[in-house]
């Protein structure tokens, strides 16, 4: 078998070589194609799936903001629908140049009305015991 610095920067790579080059597990990169539809490699007989040099520059751009610039799925998402009439490479896209929308925080805690809690409980207790 060929190995992988031996391939032009332009074969396909199955998705095996994309594992391995990306440091992620196969079901990964499927479970990547199942939540971006702008990642789609050929497929062929037994469903074999073949990286056209579009889709491995994609799954590389995903790998990073996922891995390294802490974006989640939804953001990525949001991020490569808003740039899908321009692309934008990896490199160029930084997380202090995307909005905080894109970026998605996790949600802040809601705020405990212990006061509020303790009334209710009251009222509860109340109620049981009638």
């Amino acid at each position: 078998m060929m190995a992988l610095a031996d391939k032009a920067p332009d074969a396909f790579r199955t998705i095996g070589e994309l594992s391995q080059e990306l440091g992620v597990p196969q079901h990964i990169l499927r479970y990547w194609e199942s939540k971006f539809p702008q990642l789609r490699p050929l497929q062929r007989a037994g469903n074999r799936r073949y990286y056209r040099a579009a889709d491995v520059a994609l799954a590389r751009r995903i790998h990073t903001l996922l891995n390294q610039d802490g974006y989640t799925i939804r953001g990525v998402q949001k991020l490569l629908a808003d740039k899908a009439a321009t692309p934008v490479p990896a490199e160029s896209v930084s997380a202090q140049t995307v909005p905080a929308s894109v970026r998605e925080a996790p949600p802040a805690a809601p705020s405990l009305d212990v006061d509020r809690l303790i009334r209710l409980r009251d009222r509860l207790s109340a109620a049981l015991s009638a």
